[in-house]
């Protein structure tokens, strides 16, 4: 799907105040390789069950870098089965425990935080990417997460070109456990990101 950032602007104007069912099918409909991505963080699973609700056959990329809570991989294995995802999993190179031993997770001021966000994150993102080739991207993106999200819209496109789609990118929490309660579905806080480490900050993936 080829689109000009001109192109975007004026698409984000039309599809502001669309339910995100809309905004997903729209999107399939003009989608050659779409696909998601995941890291089942807290209410990821309106993105997940919304898009695969639809299509079901939408690859789900999960680059998991192997330092997620219990909870957190408790929480994503009851959702690939609940939601039937076709989960395509990418973790580093390198095993946790190896990594543990040479570096262990730096400090955000560490020089060496670079190369763990390399390692965990950044490098096995590239590889996903890479393999499926996507021309569409859908992503949980939403309005207040990060300063450089609140640049972005529903509609964005990565700096591969790639048309990243953030169907809930104007709701709220409130909104989305509206959203979860109606449909059963689970969510889980308990989640702690290693590249990221405060909440506002950017995880590297989307600048």
């Amino acid at each position: 799907m080829v689109i000009s950032e001109s192109q975007v602007r004026h698409l984000n104007q039309q599809l502001k105040g669309i339910p995100p069912e809309e905004i997903i099918s729209w999107a399939l409909d003009r989608a050659k390789r779409p696909v998601l991505t995941t890291n089942f963080r807290p209410y990821e699973v309106a993105i997940l069950h919304a898009v695969t609700d639809i299509d079901r056959r939408v690859p789900v990329i999960w680059c998991d870098t192997g330092y997620n809570t219990p909870q957190t991989y408790r929480h994503a294995e009851e959702l690939i089965v609940k939601l039937q995802l076709d989960i395509r999993l990418y973790v580093p190179k390198q095993t946790a425990a190896h990594r543990d031993a040479i570096m262990g997770i730096p400090d955000i001021e560490d020089p060496r935080h670079e190369l763990f966000t390399e390692q965990v994150k950044l490098e096995p993102f590239r590889r996903a990417m890479s393999e499926h080739r996507p021309d569409v991207w859908f992503t949980n993106l939403r309005k207040g997460q990060t300063a450089h999200r609140d640049t972005l819209d529903i509609l964005s496109l990565s700096k591969d070109g790639i048309l990243k789609v953030s169907p809930f990118y104007y709701w709220n929490d409130s909104q989305l456990d509206v959203y979860l309660a109606s449909r059963d579905l689970p969510n889980e806080h308990t989640y702690f990101d290693p590249t990221k480490v405060l909440e506002n900050r950017e995880c590297g993936l989307h600048t």
